[in-house]
């Protein structure tokens, strides 16, 4: 159920219904057996969700399926165990089990692999309301709630299935109902195009030339007419050697951004020594560098190799990452003439904590260059699509998505798509979009509140199980 629910097919309900079955067979389950069976769970949703990565390494698609795998494992066995008596155990706690297992796959392995994320496949459910209270934990702690109601028809009778219903019902209408009436303040809208170059997809645009991609890009962004106030261009479209500044390209930019009477965006390339940078640039209206963001979250063997020395002595898979990109450092805003711009890159989008350093900046809306060319299938770019969504939920921003091969998209405040591209297609998404200022809940606290209240879940079980009531009401040690 979570697979088919995961991206590109988005099919909400499954991730409760999932939840709900994986509940029952719980139920009653020794430490042993739930571990088993969340293995079980992880080896189907993670090898058959990450089945694309085995189109670029097939040792690498076994290692990161059986990590996330244990994990999954873990998460699930840390679920007390029910119990028979007045304490009924933490059958119900499987939420907050993925919730912990959802901040793991934020931090581990490679600093953060969460692809997927089971909060991924909710998008069009009615359980994203909670999210600007409590942003993606809170998201998949809620639907998981729903589940476990379910479940409560199931494994209870008598009074406490109306209390296990009535609970999960309290704690999933609640954080939606404060969910909604969470907004941000609005600050006027922007004139915005996103250029999409269009191309071939998988190891072929890896292999490239270079200033094919950037004429791509350019042959759009010349159809561009008027003088729209933000030009979005993907991530990596142009290459150079050393500095962008005083090269070819920063003169075509340049040209580009003068013709237009516009700020413009482009990922750029900067080949330096045995590494490089990879950076969003802001070219202002005059044609002049206004600003750049280093990308900080770099993609694990996609633009650095870990324990590379030892990788180059057993496996060929350095061909395909020559050098290392050299990690950025800086807020992730770009102070443009229309205003603050909150800028990530690629896979920095499905990390709350990079957009949330945006926006705490004074970032008034979100750019995402990116670039998910390298992928045959669909799966990776419809991931980064949920990943803009959800963020612009979380902080009541719009996300403006540039890739050069697809998907690009247009994200208002409320997680809604205003445009897409299709896959390999040229595309130039033009939108009048909403700028918006203030802070949600969720970008004042961060995932910490949802996390405290997760652990305490799982904790409070077993410690309220060390004491119990005998028949003559007085409490006693066990």
């Amino acid at each position: 159920m979570w697979a088919l629910g995961a991206p590109p097919r988005g099919w909400w309900p499954l991730l409760p219904l999932g939840v709900a079955a994986l509940t029952v067979a719980l139920y009653g389950r020794g430490l042993r057996a739930r571990l088993l069976l969340g293995g079980l769970s992880g080896a189907v949703f993670y090898g058959s969700t990450l089945s694309w990565l085995s189109g670029f390494a097939v040792a690498g698609y076994v290692g990161i399926a059986v990590v996330e795998t244990v994990m999954l494992a873990v998460a699930v066995g840390l679920v007390p165990a029910a119990r028979t008596g007045r304490w009924a155990g933490g059958w119900w706690a499987l939420p907050a089990g993925l919730v912990l297992l959802g901040t793991a796959q934020t931090r581990f392995p490679f600093n953060g692999f969460p692809l997927p994320a089971l909060v991924h496949g909710q998008l069009d459910g009615p359980f994203t309301a909670a999210a600007p209270l409590g942003g993606s934990l809170l998201v998949t702690a809620v639907a998981a709630t729903a589940g476990v109601g379910l479940a409560g028809l199931i494994v209870t009778s008598g009074r406490r299935r109306v209390i296990a219903v009535g609970a999960a019902a309290v704690v999933v209408g609640l954080p939606l109902a404060v969910g909604a009436t969470v907004s941000t303040d609005p600050a006027g809208t922007l004139d915005t195009a996103v250029v999409q170059g269009g191309g071939p997809r998988g190891l072929r645009a890896v292999f490239t030339d270079p200033q094919d991609t950037t004429d791509r890009q350019f042959a759009v962004a010349d159809q561009i007419t008027g003088s729209p106030d933000v030009v979005v261009f993907p991530e990596t479209v142009i290459s150079v050697d050393g500095t962008i500044t005083g090269s070819a390209a920063d003169t075509e930019v340049a040209e580009l951004a003068r013709r237009l009477d516009a700020s413009v965006v482009v990922g750029v390339v900067e080949n330096q020594g045995s590494g490089f940078r990879n950076a969003a640039v802001l070219w202002g209206p005059d044609g002049q560098i206004l600003g750049r963001y280093e990308k900080e979250h770099r993609v694990p063997f996609g633009e650095y190799i870990p324990g590379r020395e030892l990788l180059e002595r057993v496996t060929g898979l350095t061909s395909l990452v020559p050098r290392d990109a050299i990690a950025g450092e800086g807020v992730a805003l770009l102070a443009s003439p229309v205003g603050p711009l909150g800028v990530v890159i690629s896979y920095e989008v499905l990390f709350a904590d990079r957009v949330r350093e945006a926006v705490t900046a004074g970032g008034r809306i979100v750019l995402v260059p990116t670039n998910a060319a390298s992928y045959v299938t669909e799966d990776v770019p419809a991931i980064e699509v949920a990943g803009a969504r959800m963020r612009a939920l979380e902080f009541g921003r719009t996300v403006l998505q540039s890739a050069p091969t697809g998907y690009s998209v247009v994200v208002d405040p409320d997680g809604q798509v205003l445009a897409q591209s299709g896959l390999g297609e040229p595309a130039l998404l033009r939108e009048e979009v909403p700028l918006r200022t203030g802070l949600t809940p969720y970008a004042r606290t961060g995932d910490t509140p949802v996390l405290a209240l997760a652990a305490l879940t799982l904790i409070l079980p077993p410690l309220v199980g060390l004491v119990r009531i005998d028949p003559t009401g007085r409490r006693r040690r066990t």
